[in-house]
């Protein structure tokens, strides 16, 4: 098999943020020619599937800038600096839902969108939760809502569930609890 390795030659900061970062690469590309790749550098970030004992599937619905519009998903948030990502999945819990667990399993971690992103998502997987009190940032405006399956099946057939991780969320669950 070929080496599909791109070697970075050099690399410009475009633009560094409050949570990402944009760099312009440039590279040598495996058949010696060089060429540019944007890289967007991001943290990383956590999922949570978090089911009651009802079995309803804990989700918040807010709006979304880049999209222009109000979407329902998972509660999940970016990694601070230096946290855990097992650490950071209860803390973004507890602040986006208000709900507390003691026990909490990693499914999976994946790549958004690795084509221009090193953004990386570790989803978790409770059923063992404990009701406590939303403590969403200044800045974050959600609401709370636990759905069924069926009821989060009809809201990706209308399009008010459209995010990859809540899509992967139901998934998991059909094809783990069903």
């Amino acid at each position: 098999m070929r080496d599909l390795t791109e070697k970075t030659i050099s690399e410009q900061t475009i633009y560094e943020g409050k949570v990402i970062d944009l760099k312009v690469k440039e590279v040598r590309l495996p058949d010696g020619k060089i060429g540019k790749r944007e890289v967007l550098n991001h943290p990383g970030a956590v999922a949570i599937v978090a089911c009651t004992k009802e079995n309803k599937l804990v989700v918040v619905r807010q709006f979304r800038k880049a999209l222009e519009r109000t979407i329902v998903e998972i509660p999940a948030g970016k990694l601070e600096k230096g946290e855990e990502p097992l650490d950071s999945a209860k803390r973004e819990l507890e602040e986006e839902t208000g709900y507390t667990c003691e026990k909490i399993t990693k499914i999976s971690a994946f790549y958004t969108t690795p084509g221009f992103s090193n953004q990386i998502v570790h989803v978790y997987f409770t059923n063992e939760l404990s009701k406590g009190t939303q403590q969403t940032d200044s800045d974050e405006f959600v609401d709370v809502m636990e759905i069924t399956i069926d009821e989060a099946l009809r809201m990706i057939e209308t399009g008010e569930i459209i995010d990859a991780k809540t899509i992967y969320a139901v998934q998991y669950l059909q094809l783990n609890k069903g």
